[in-house]
């Protein structure tokens, strides 16, 4: 089972915004040397929703190329079509990513049953294992848990990615998936509290500044220290705070340009850091120890 801090990894960008491979290799880099046990290419915090499949497919061969079987890769590969998600995750392993990272369906708000038959058919027809991603606050739609242990016996189904960041439900769900299901927090503010639960790690937007202190975080709260786990999540709360000022990854990349990790470069719609935000940001930063 892949375990503790999971990147969600930032796709850099020049200020045309194409994509700066030299400035993605060097974030691989930092990852792999301050213990990021995974990397999720080109998923929400990657910008997916702006980047052509071409481009997106590119991304991930170039990270899986980068980090070199040091680590593990997992794609974004989902979808409001099930027969898109299903051609860009085969595409996904095509290209040589170990996990994929599929999302509830957005706009078209299916049932609990369309959910189940969506995700069921990726899985019966991809070679690599599916990571489940359920965060309603950006597809309406909301997987139940019922659903989740439904697909939990799916033999290619093999964890969930839970953003809703209600710790009842996820207590729930952690007392009732089989052993060998993976379940990682998608909200990095409760996200230590979900490991001390019985969580296996957090797909995170804060590791992308601060990896380290993520990976530390992560040991400490799955090894149930939980002394140890609140005082580096200390360090941490105004960074899960305000990276999401605006939405992400908007705050993100204008952390990682800030660390000088990137160029500023981000797609339309989304745009760069307004600055009544950037103080709040840059003391986070200095809170725990990045900048």
């Amino acid at each position: 089972m892949l375990t503790g801090s999971l990147v969600a990894l930032v796709t850099p960008m020049s200020a045309d915004g194409t994509v700066d491979y030299q400035a993605l290799q060097q974030l691989v880099e930092f990852h792999i040397e301050n213990g990021t046990n995974g990397i999720v290419a080109v998923g929400t915090t990657g910008e997916s929703a702006t980047l052509t499949v071409e481009e997106h497919i590119a991304v991930v061969e170039a990270v899986v190329k980068f980090v070199a079987g040091r680590i593990k890769v997992i794609s974004g590969a989902g979808g409001n079509s099930t027969a898109e998600a299903i051609e860009l995750t085969d595409l996904s392993v095509k290209v040589g990513a170990d996990y994929i990272l599929s999302v509830v369906p957005y706009y078209n708000k299916p049932t609990q049953e369309g959910l189940y038959q969506h995700f069921k058919t990726i899985a019966d027809n991809s070679k690599r294992p599916i990571i489940l991603y359920n965060v309603p606050g950006r597809t309406i739609a909301d997987m139940s848990n019922h659903t989740v242990l439904r697909l939990a016996q799916h033999p290619n189904i093999i964890g969930l990615k839970d953003a809703t960041g209600d710790l009842g439900r996820a207590c729930e769900l952690i007392a009732q998936v089989p052993a060998d299901f993976a379940l990682y927090s998608g909200d990095d503010p409760t996200g230590m509290a979900f490991m001390l639960c019985g969580g296996h790690g957090v797909i995170s937007v804060t590791s992308n500044i601060a990896p380290k202190l993520m990976n530390q975080l992560c040991q400490a709260a799955i090894g149930g220290h939980a002394k140890q786990a609140r005082e580096i999540n200390d360090r941490l709360q105004g960074l899960h705070k305000q990276l999401f000022s605006e939405p992400n990854p908007i705050p993100a990349k204008w952390a990682l340009a800030k660390m000088n990790k990137i160029p500023a470069g981000i797609r339309l719609p989304l745009t760069p850091l307004s600055d009544s935000c950037s103080p709040a940001v840059e003391a986070a930063m200095k809170q725990a120890g990045v900048l």
